[in-house]
């Protein structure tokens, strides 16, 4: 009984290719304030959607290794690139439940679509790996047909800050300006930065789109495995955030308050070799 208790007080660790997947510990704080929660950004190498399949599995290997190390009980790849070429290389790896990001917002995406055609935007890898095209197909049993397109500016835009400026305003039309085409209903922010261009990808898609944020479709994924495996911790205190970054910890900070809307207290950095 102490062991079980014990482990449901665990942290759970959460990892992206840089601030991204701080939109997705948003989520899960949201609807788990309890769970004590471990944060890992690659800033010194980000972006990872335009790296190859192999780089990007031994960056994801290493966070992950780091990680485990750390004694999480959960993983959470909140990265859409490490989720669409790297799960099946940690699922392998590691002896602890792993949730992507993939697979919630595609299911979310299934289940809202009025016409049968679903969008997604991701990084080039992403896309180029067919891994949400696959996971629409599979869910749908093959009647809901989707369109992808590559969006690689706007990870870079997202980690400089240029949310709500000209050029971010400009690059989301050319993106975006063909959508209405496809005749989709229903689009998919592939990318767990993509929330953060929320309000210019909703101007150049249109007001008539649904957007599906994966961020918070990955935190009720994890909330149900979690009270699957008995490992939610159920404490009347809220959890605490340890935040690693592999470069600047001032910028981090900066851009991480701007997200949650409150500060984190505890940022290191972590040099890989």
């Amino acid at each position: 009984m102490k062991n079980k208790m014990d482990k449901t007080r665990l942290p759970v660790g959460i990892f992206d290719s840089g601030i991204g997947g701080l939109t997705v510990l948003k989520e899960i704080r949201k609807l788990l304030p309890n769970e004590n929660l471990i944060y890992f950004g690659d800033t010194a190498r980000v972006p990872y959607g335009t790296k190859s399949k192999e780089v990007v599995r031994k960056y994801a290997v290493q966070i992950s290794d780091f990680l485990k190390n750390k004694n999480v009980k959960m993983m959470v790849a909140a990265c859409n690139t490490v989720s669409s070429t790297a799960m099946g290389v940690l699922k392998k790896r590691y002896g602890i439940p792993l949730v992507g990001v993939v697979e919630p917002g595609s299911k979310e995406a299934v289940l809202k679509t009025k016409t049968g055609r679903v969008a997604v935007i991701g990084t080039e890898a992403t896309i180029k790996s067919g891994a949400y095209q696959k996971m629409i197909s599979r869910f749908s049993k093959e009647k809901v047909k989707s369109y992808a397109r590559s969006c690689p500016l706007f990870v870079p835009l997202v980690e400089e800050g240029w949310v709500d400026n000209r050029p971010a305003c400009e690059t989301a039309k050319i993106y975006l300006g063909g959508l209405k085409l496809t005749g989709a209903d229903t689009l998919i922010l592939g990318c767990t930065h993509y929330p953060l261009l929320k309000k210019l990808i909703r101007k150049a898609a249109g007001p008539e789109i649904m957007i599906i944020d994966s961020a918070s479709a990955t935190a009720k994924a994890v909330a149900e495995k979690l009270a699957g495996k008995n490992i939610r911790n159920n404490s009347k205190q809220q959890g605490h955030i340890i935040c690693y970054v592999t470069d600047s910890r001032l910028k981090f900070g900066v851009s991480a308050e701007k997200i949650l809307g409150y500060p984190l207290s505890d940022i290191r950095v972590v040099k890989f070799n």
